[in-house]
């Protein structure tokens, strides 16, 4: 049996999905985008500012499910610029110290037009 996980300080969902699930003792996170759940707005301009948004999303997120950055088993990472793929790394470094296993690629578009999506797989 799965519980649905939602937290005031991570963005709302945007469409008919959850902003995480919990099953089997994994938290399985949505994407994150760049979105401030305070006012619903993307605010941040940069790869850097867009990444540090978006892993406190997660983080909340985690926090909200029992979990944490730190056991975080797999992480799905969208750029809409390959070419911002070194900062982008320098934040995410910052946040995942764990280094867990991770694919990165680069994608057309995302959605309210940011930089940077990434979605985790959490151990509880």
């Amino acid at each position: 049996m799965s519980k649905t996980i939602y937290t005031p300080n991570a963005p709302d969902a945007i469409g008919p999905y959850s902003q995480a699930k919990v099953s089997n003792g994994f938290v399985f996170a949505s994407g994150q985008i760049a979105i401030n759940p305070e006012n619903g707005n993307v605010e941040a301009k940069t790869i850097e500012e867009q990444t540090e948004q978006v892993c406190k999303n997660i983080s909340a997120i985690l926090s909200e499910a029992k979990s944490s950055l730190e056991k975080v088993v797999k992480t799905t990472c969208f750029l809409s610029d390959m070419g911002d793929f070194s900062a982008f790394n320098e934040v995410y470094g910052k946040f995942f110290i764990g280094k867990p296993a991770r694919s990165c690629v680069a994608v057309k578009e995302l959605p309210k037009g940011v930089l940077v999506e990434v979605d985790v797989i959490a151990e509880i």
